[in-house]
This record gives structure tokens, sequence and C-alpha cells, in this order.
């Protein structure tokens, strides 16, 4: 009787460990992740997009942004980069938030938060008081859209509906 209860606790705490160190993820619990990166990258970047490109949300408009790209980044022309980099985080966070083409939208996003650490971010350090801010956000942000770059928007979204209806299922 006793051997049982050891040998029952036993398996029970190799179970746990198994559980805790296991490097494969269930379907379910990897697609809810991705909600939740999908549902954080868009809110954040069409906040951001939308501040760029249409002066939303206190943003400073494709004009004001134009002006900060030229004299702060040194991105020129300005008024160019300005529309680029509104359209790529007001368009991929929609993207996202949609799961359409996220792995593209990614990518995209991924590369406008290395160029906004390059340009701008990169010489306050990763984490400052003074203006401009440190690339600590910057960086959080370009490794989740590294995630979706890596692992695609999951099983709800608008990309699994149309892999569904465009891949054959016998299809490798």
């Amino acid at each position: 009787m006793v051997t049982t209860s050891l040998q029952a606790q036993r398996h029970n705490g190799l179970a746990l460990l198994r559980a805790v160190v296991s490097t494969r993820t269930a379907a379910l619990p990897a697609d809810c992740a991705l909600i939740a990166v999908r549902t954080v990258l868009a809110w954040i970047f069409i906040y951001y997009g939308a501040g760029k490109l249409f002066g939303a949300f206190n943003g400073p408009g494709i004009h004001g942004t134009a002006i900060y790209f030229s004299e702060t980044a040194h991105i020129h022309p300005g008024g160019l980069f300005a529309v680029v980099g509104g359209v790529i985080e007001f368009g991929g966070g929609v993207a996202l938030a949609l799961g359409l083409g996220a792995r593209l939208a990614g990518l995209a996003l991924f590369g406008d938060m290395v160029m906004a650490m390059i340009t701008v971010t990169w010489a306050t350090g990763i984490n400052t008081n003074n203006p401009p801010p440190g690339y600590q956000l910057n960086m959080a942000l370009a490794g989740l859209a590294l995630v979706m770059v890596v692992f695609g928007a999951g099983r709800f979204s608008v990309d699994a509906v149309a892999e569904r209806h465009l891949v054959p299922v016998d299809a490798p």
C-alpha cells in the first residue's frame, strides 16, 4: 500500500516535471497565444500608424511625422518615409488584427522597428529618461513581430480560412 502511494506520487511528480519542461505546445494554447500577440501588436501599431497618417490620438499627422523623420531621424525625403512608416504601422496593425497576411505584416513591422532603433533610439541606449526614449519598446515589438513571421496568425485568422479553401487537403 505504501509503495503504491509512493509510486503514484513519483508518477505525478514526473508528469508535472514533464509538463513544465516540455517543448511541445498543444495547438489550442499556441493559437490562443498567437491571438494575444496579434492583439497586442495590432493595438500598438494601429495607434501609432493612425497618429502618423491621420493625426489620430494626438499624433503628429503626415506633416509632423515628415518633419520628425527629416530632422530627428535624418531620413530623407521625410514626407515619403512618413507615409511609408504610417502605412506599414497602420496597415500592418489592421492586417494582424484580422490575421490577414500575418507573416508579411510581421516582417514589415519587424523592419519598421529595426529602422526606428537604427535611426532614432539606438543612440540613447536601452533605457533613458531623456527624449528620445530608449530602444526597449522597439526591441520588444520587433521580437513579437518575428513571432508572427515564424508562426503565422494561427487557426483563428483570415489566413487560416484562406488556407483551408485554397490548399488541397492532400497537399504536403
